[in-house]
């Protein structure tokens, strides 16, 4: 074998050898260990997860945005619409993902262009979320995501408001879930998809 053939078969093992795992190989146990458990947050006798141990994790971040995007591959998805402020976080990387667009749902005086409102009931008292008028277009398929299903208000809200633009809502999908929560039952009639689960 030529010198030059020889140096481009041992170049071209040494990338097969570099060659990382598929991130999206990772269990729900391992992504779970690397959630941080915080007691007492964010008053007493409250289990938080934080997920920000998880974010800072390269392989864990790219796990979860490969888990979703494998999911959401075959929805033709035209707008992945992320809501104040965590669902930032993984909805414009899955977005560039699945070749869609991003739109942001915000808090009441956020957006500068007109907006519609949508007034959505909390245990006690009352939230509101905002998305410009022109965000979505009669029939474009929309995907919600988020950090968390709890209760499954904010989540149905947005769905509610998507749904007003006359979106299509092609799913909802969460990195952890509550189960103990039950927010899922109010978002009967929709795909739902959450990659951790909790029961406590």
């Amino acid at each position: 074998m030529p010198p030059s053939s020889q140096k481009k078969s041992s170049q071209k093992k040494k990338q097969q050898q570099k060659k990382p795992k598929s991130p999206a190989g990772l269990t729900a146990d391992q992504l779970k260990h690397m959630i941080r458990e915080c007691q007492d947050f964010p008053k007493p006798g409250i289990l938080f997860y934080d997920i920000t141990t998880l974010l800072k994790d390269k392989v864990g971040f790219a796990a979860l945005i490969d888990k979703f995007s494998e999911y959401y591959a075959h929805e033709q998805v035209d707008l992945v619409l992320g809501m104040e402020a965590r669902g930032f976080i993984f909805s414009p990387a899955l977005a560039y993902r699945l070749k869609a667009g991003f739109v942001p749902v915000r808090k009441p005086g956020k957006l500068p262009a007109p907006t519609v409102k949508y007034d959505y009931a909390l245990e006690y008292g009352t939230n509101s979320l905002e998305i410009h008028k022109d965000a979505i277009q009669k029939g474009q398929r929309v995907l919600i995501v988020d950090d968390l299903l709890a209760t499954g208000g904010t989540a149905e809200a947005t769905a509610k408001l998507a749904s007003s633009l006359g979106a299509d809502i092609a799913g909802l999908g969460f990195v952890v879930e509550l189960d103990f929560l039950h927010g899922r039952d109010k978002l009967k009639g929709y795909d739902v998809m959450s990659i951790l689960h909790y029961d406590k």
